[in-house]
């Protein structure tokens, strides 16, 4: 099922959570689409999405979810991480527990979903990885599918992961490979939370 907005911040640290500025993010999105000379129904059409949601993204009275905001990146030739760099950490060797930036999505059900960053956005890595956090019925909103490999491994729960239209039903413990060329989804068909450390290359968002 889609997300509802995403919230982007940092984890928790023993002061409790901290914002990350995502003023910017409207703006970022704004001036991509006017150097590509798109009008707002121009890029809806190409992101699949309304007309008053890029509007209200513009204006920073919405935040995107993760894969409204991949197709926004893509629509505009561009990627997630430029539209949302964490430039704090990038060169660093060891990034510590609460300092990592953390994109949270809440579902229509009241489940939610939490992408933790490993790399942080803006760095030149060759590589994309993340622990993704599921609860229960949560998963990627549809289908994906971009160049690139992704390799994974489940470290708490249970994972539905569909890959060519063939599912699978990951446990904790076990791993899963493939071709991101491949059509593929993911949703967490158990009754508790499911953690993942997912790696994307080369960078897919």
């Amino acid at each position: 099922m889609p997300f509802t907005p995403a919230i982007m911040r940092t984890a928790e640290t023993d002061g409790g959570e901290t914002s990350v500025d995502n003023s910017k993010l409207g703006v970022q999105i704004r001036h991509a689409r006017l150097v590509k000379g798109l009008r707002l129904k121009d890029l809806a059409d190409l992101a699949n999405c309304s007309e008053s949601m890029i509007s209200k993204i513009e204006n920073n009275k919405s935040t995107p979810s993760l894969n409204t905001l991949h197709r926004i990146a893509r629509a505009l030739d561009t990627s997630v991480a430029e539209l949302l760099p964490d430039r704090s950490a990038v060169g660093r060797v060891v990034i510590r527990k609460g300092e990592r930036q953390i994109i949270s999505e809440a579902g229509g059900d009241g489940g939610s979903a939490e992408t933790e960053v490993m790399i942080p956005f803006g760095s030149s890595s060759m590589l994309q990885a993340f622990v993704v956090r599921l609860e229960p019925g949560q998963g990627s909103g549809g289908n994906l599918q971009h160049e690139g490999e992704e390799v994974g491994y489940v470290k708490s729960g249970q994972l539905l992961l569909t890959v060519a239209g063939v599912p699978y039903h990951l446990n904790e413990g076990d791993s899963f490979f493939f071709a991101s060329s491949s059509i593929h989804s993911f949703a967490n068909p158990g009754t508790s939370t499911a953690e993942i450390i997912w790696v994307n290359t080369p960078p897919s968002l």
